[in-house]
């Protein structure tokens, strides 16, 4: 069993968790030597297929949690199970510690209702209704009214950038479009968790991407819980705060996608990740350092030249008793300033200078970097000073490698 530390609140709770497909499932679960037999094993022997082997996981409120493998992995299976779509052979499934193997058929039916919202790969859309009516079907169902029901759909079709097509049908769409309007259908419930089965995989690379980006933009508005499945690691990546990775049935690796590239849990994470440029997935707050030292506004030029030249510091951050950095300054500034009898810091004090947050990935520092040769700031979201990122340190970070399983033993 593989399982990940637990979110303070964890909106979906999924413990020791078995699929078992054929007649004795149950019989076979408690059997002793299926516990460390491998899929094809017991296939071959009970002819029974394991599609999920005593996974454990906590999805954490407003997180995106993906779920990644090849096909015949699981992942799809788990999906349906967390919907009680199938019905699992044993385990713990908790939606907001509520116990869903537990519920009776009018229960799961108001659970499904209330709490989630499903986007598949296959939209789903109703041929004869416009996108307005396809929007609005799931509140039709719920009884609401046409008027109010139509102008949540109207919002939410904004949204998601589809203003103006209400009253197009489906094949008056593009494929991207079509999924826009099963992530509005999704979205006009106001569900707090999102099941997305490969949502994205039907669509060509280019609106792929675009329907990615789409997402992050989205996310960052609505905060839902997003359960993503997908069979492809650089939208794992790119989508996920935490990533399971399934092998026939089995999470081999459960951690962020950090976690995931730098230290691949053995030689099968590994060559999933093997090509996946270290920019894409390390934050400024796994590289930044912390200054040598830092001025403040009420100290003299002097003493201020002094505490760089002795620090052998090119860049200073200039900050407020809080911590708070209001600008840099350049070494080469205050020693011309100095010798000119100034002795003021706000006159060469620079205001326009690059900063970041702690999450922001290396990729984007690179264009920062290119553009100034000084220390980037890495700063709260109040402005506080968090750390800084020197060129050396960005450079350095990509060219390291991940450490293979054979490394760690």
């Amino acid at each position: 069993m593989v399982s990940i530390g637990e979110p303070a609140q964890p909106r979906i709770s999924v413990r020791n968790l078995w699929k078992i497909f054929g007649p004795d499932a149950v019989i076979l679960r408690n059997e002793e030597w299926v516990q460390t037999a491998s899929q094809r094993e017991v296939q071959e022997r009970t002819s029974h297929v394991i599609a999920m082997k005593d996974l454990s996981f906590d999805v954490g409120e407003g997180e995106v949690f993906v779920v990644m493998g090849l096909s015949g992995s699981g992942k799809s299976t788990l999906v349906r199970c967390l919907l009680r779509l199938i019905e699992p052979t044993s385990g713990s499934i908790k939606i907001d510690d509520e116990e869903i193997l537990e519920l009776g058929d009018k229960e799961l039916i108001q659970l499904r209702r209330k709490k989630f919202g499903m986007i598949f790969q296959h939209y789903g859309l109703l041929p004869h209704r416009k996108v307005l009516e396809n929007v609005a079907y799931g509140l039709e169902v719920q009884g609401i009214d046409k008027a109010t029901r139509n102008q949540t759909a109207w919002e939410v079709l904004g949204r998601v950038g589809l203003d103006g097509w209400s009253d197009a049908y489906p094949d008056e769409l593009s494929g991207g479009m079509q999924q826009r309007v099963g992530i509005a259908r999704a979205l006009a419930l106001d569900p707090p968790i999102l099941l997305m089965d490969e949502p994205f995989s039907g669509l060509d690379p280019l609106i792929r991407r675009e329907m990615q980006d789409e997402l992050i933009s989205l996310q960052e508005q609505v905060k839902k819980t997003i359960v993503f499945i997908t069979h492809d690691l650089n939208e794992a990546l790119k989508l996920g705060s935490h990533i399971a990775i399934l092998r026939n049935g089995e999470i081999v690796q459960l951690g962020t996608p950090e976690q995931i590239v730098m230290s691949p849990a053995d030689d099968y994470v590994a060559q999933f990740v093997q090509d996946v440029s270290k920019a894409k997935v390390l934050a400024a707050s796994s590289i930044m350092e912390e200054p040598q030292a830092v001025l403040y506004d009420e100290q003299g030029l002097a003493e201020c030249v002094q505490t760089m030249q002795s620090n052998g510091m090119k860049y200073a951050f200039v900050v407020t008793p809080d911590c708070v950095v209001r600008s840099v300054v350049r070494i080469e500034d205050a020693v011309a300033a100095l010798e000119t009898g100034d002795n003021s810091l706000s006159d060469i004090a620079i205001h326009n200078f690059p900063k970041c947050g702690p999450d922001t990935l290396v990729e984007d520092l690179v264009t920062l970097a290119a553009e100034y040769d000084g220390p980037i700031l890495v700063a709260g979201s109040s402005g506080e000073l968090l750390g800084e990122v020197k060129t050396n340190a960005i450079l350095r970070s990509m060219a390291t490698l991940p450490v293979s399983s054979a490394d760690k033993s």
